[in-house]
């Protein structure tokens, strides 16, 4: 039985390093460039399969290089891929990624492609998957309107629903109240609460702002300082780990707190204790470069929990 049922896009990610980030109208000269898979959806479903999760991925590809790099990455994943179309119409999608290789800070322009082209009619077909779940975990790189009725049908069995929402863009009010966690950054949280996110009170009212729109659980990743939790009955901070290896890039921790924080929850683990594996899975994860290839191994992410 599937434990995790991830809806999201799979991209090929073009990744650029360099000493710095180039401004508009710069151009400056890279250290080196790789290619690999990446989008949120998928990065998530490898990290979490890495972690320990049984995960079904739902998604659209192309026929193409790209798309065969993704089926090839699931397999040697363990990654369930039935509910991943392969698309004779559109092709696979890209990113472009420029990394500060200093900070290991990046700048991220997303082209979905065929992911981008999911339908609800692809949904139905992967109904099945989502019912099995104890957790459906999505994003907000596929259309909006699929990504509600993907959160509609997991409600209606009983499913827990992770949104991740990234990017953050407009959602219906109604989208919230089928989210029991939403796990926003800082910039993500401070478009949805209307506010900036400065001091550990900006957290906190956010938060409260997220709570009011009809989301039961809210989780504001705080990148270096951790993550801070809260809902009707409780609110604290979870500290990040200190890492014995420094930070490489930061390219896909959000995506690894999120596949951490649901295994997590799917091993019964008390949201505290969630949270505090999620740090460990997004904290190792930045120590190597690349997205889906950074995603940490239970073994190591067993040695920095515990």
């Amino acid at each position: 039985m599937t434990s995790i049922s991830i809806l999201g896009i799979y991209v090929a990610d073009l990744v650029f390093f360099a000493d710095k980030i180039p401004v508009t109208g710069e151009t400056i000269l890279g250290k080196e460039h790789i290619i690999g898979p990446g989008g949120k959806g998928s990065n998530q479903a490898v990290a979490a399969a890495r972690a320990g999760g049984q995960v079904s991925f739902i998604s659209k590809i192309g026929k193409d290089s790209y798309g065969e790099m993704a089926m090839k990455m699931y397999a040697e994943e363990n990654i369930d891929a039935t509910n991943v179309i392969v698309s004779e119409e559109f092709a696979t999608g890209a990113a472009g990624i420029m990394v500060n290789k200093k900070t290991g800070e990046n700048a991220i322009n997303v082209v979905p492609g065929a992911a981008g082209r999911i339908t609800k009619r692809d949904i139905d077909l992967a109904i099945n998957s989502i019912k099995q779940s104890s957790i459906f975990l999505t994003q907000l790189e596929t259309p909006v309107d699929v990504v509600e009725y993907s959160l509609r049908i997991a409600k209606s069995h009983n499913v827990t629903t992770i949104l991740n929402p990234a990017p953050g863009i407009k959602l219906n009010s109604e989208v919230f109240s089928l989210v029991d966690y939403i796990t926003p950054n800082e910039i993500e949280a401070s478009f949805y609460a209307d506010q900036k996110i400065v001091t550990d009170e900006d957290v906190k009212n956010a938060a409260s702002k997220l709570l009011a729109k009809g989301v039961k659980n809210v989780i504001i990743t705080l990148g270096e300082k951790g993550a801070y939790f809260s809902n009707n009955n409780e609110d604290f901070y979870v500290e990040a780990f200190e890492l014995k290896n420094k930070v490489a890039d930061t390219t896909g921790a959000g995506d690894a707190f999120n596949a951490g924080l649901a295994v997590g929850l799917t091993e019964g683990k008390s949201i505290r204790e969630a949270i505090k594996f999620a740090n460990a899975v997004a904290g190792l994860s930045t120590t190597k470069i690349g997205t889906a290839k950074s995603m940490p191994k239970r073994v190591e992410i067993e040695g920095l929990y515990n």
